[in-house]
């Protein structure tokens, strides 16, 4: 197992999304469908993994926005499941996100003979997302740094390095993977360990226990 000596230390980042409307919008599902066909994937990223940085007060009952706006503003329950269990992170990419909610849709359009209508204050706002990133001016090291480091970090740092760093990698990567293979072949088991945890069902803060407890196992183990 080799090491490499001369990898860059790990610079954390912070960051936060910074939200633009599209214009488009639905009131019922068949527009829905439509508008989801040409909407762009900024859009569809923003409605599936921004709620994981929107400040809520209550613990929301589906994972996407899709979901949430089928079960409220069209009373279809049905759909509403259909669409909660859809993972983002189980898709190939973006657009492979985009056919399988076009799927389940077409699906359920299928099913019904009545399309329900949402109330005019209730139509579904197609929003986009660019991310914001920021230095934090902290550093990681060494791997080992990880279990202190991961435990401390703020949930815009955790989205930026462990979730938007999949859509920025063509290997669709987190960037802790991406730095420990640089660090050392040594560190597969442990990239193999993240590569498991999925991001997408549980609240940051939940996910970064996860993480930070992941290390801490892995790295009390290598010590022994």
């Amino acid at each position: 197992m080799s090491a490499n000596a001369n990898v860059e230390p790990f610079i954390v980042k912070d960051c936060a999304l910074l939200n633009t409307a599209t214009g488009k919008k639905a009131q019922n599902l068949r527009e829905m469908r439509d508008q989801l066909l040409v909407v762009s994937l900024g859009s569809i990223y923003h409605h599936f993994w921004g709620g994981l940085l929107r400040h809520r007060f209550d613990d929301p009952q589906y994972n996407n926005d899709f979901a949430e706006w089928v079960r409220y503003a069209l009373q279809d329950s049905i759909l509403a499941e259909r669409l909660s269990i859809i993972d983002p992170a189980a898709c190939a990419d973006l657009e492979s996100l985009r056919q399988e909610l076009l799927e389940v849709m077409e699906q359920r359009l299928d099913e019904t003979e009545m399309i329900t209508w949402a109330e005019l204050d209730m139509q579904f706002h197609f929003v986009s997302s660019q991310i914001l990133v920021f230095d934090t001016g902290e550093t990681i090291g060494a791997p080992e740094q990880l279990v202190e480091a991961v435990s401390k970090m703020s949930v815009g740092s955790l989205f930026y390095h462990f979730i938007d760093a999949r859509r920025r990698s063509p290997e669709m990567t987190d960037d802790f993977r991406s730095w420990l293979r640089a660090c050392s072949d040594r560190y597969e088991d442990l990239c193999s360990q993240l590569a498991s945890v999925d991001p997408y069902f549980a609240p940051l803060v939940e996910l970064r226990t996860e993480l930070a407890n992941l290390f801490a196992h892995y790295f009390r183990g290598v010590s022994k």
